[in-house]
């Protein structure tokens, strides 16, 4: 089933929680197209390069180019997960280095992206130096102080011990912000 689940964080002074299915446009497969009463100004995308990032991606240009609203697409990197690898063997500057850069490619592919759809773009390459926060922290925080009127995040879907060891970014993004956040489902 197509559909997307529009999260109001309980922070933003609503009772419940908000779930739609949303029909998907012929001109853009996988973007809804809200109509209506909602606006948004300026949209936050976080992207990772995984196919249920890119589905976000396309879903935030979408509704950007419908909206007419600015976009800003980040990527966070965990620059405290590079002790995790054995820092004894490995250049540490030149690893973070390397994983920078790879950010900023992943960025740069979404820029093109939403530059080509007509949306007006910028990025943002987030580091996290502190062992104490969390990339869906991260997110929230930066659309927080960017300041967006909406946060769009993929998805996987897990479940069980899965979701367990590996967490959600976007579930913890859902519950840290204080932003609507919009989940996109991956397939």
């Amino acid at each position: 089933m197509n559909g997307m689940a529009f999260i109001l964080p309980p922070h933003s002074g609503a009772s419940v929680y908000i779930s739609i299915d949303v029909r998907l446009p012929a001109r853009l497969p996988g973007v809804a197209s809200f109509q209506g009463d909602i606006m948004f100004n300026r949209i936050l995308v976080a992207v990772d390069a995984s196919e249920t990032s890119d589905l976000a991606l396309q879903a935030a240009i979408g509704l950007a180019s419908e909206q007419h609203a600015s976009l800003r697409i980040v990527h966070v990197i965990d620059a405290t997960n590079i002790n995790n690898f054995g820092a004894e063997f490995i250049d540490q500057p030149a690893m973070l280095e390397g994983i920078a850069r790879n950010g900023q490619s992943i960025l740069g592919r979404a820029e093109t992206a939403a530059t080509a759809a007509g949306v007006a773009v910028e990025t943002h390459l987030i580091q996290i130096e502190t062992m104490n926060q969390r990339v869906s922290e991260a997110i929230a925080n930066d659309a927080e102080a960017w300041p967006a009127d909406l946060i769009v995040i993929g998805t996987h879907g897990r479940r069980g011990l899965t979701r367990l060891l590996l967490g959600s970014v976007a579930e913890g993004t859902a519950r840290l912000a204080v932003k609507p956040v919009l989940l996109i489902p991956g397939k």
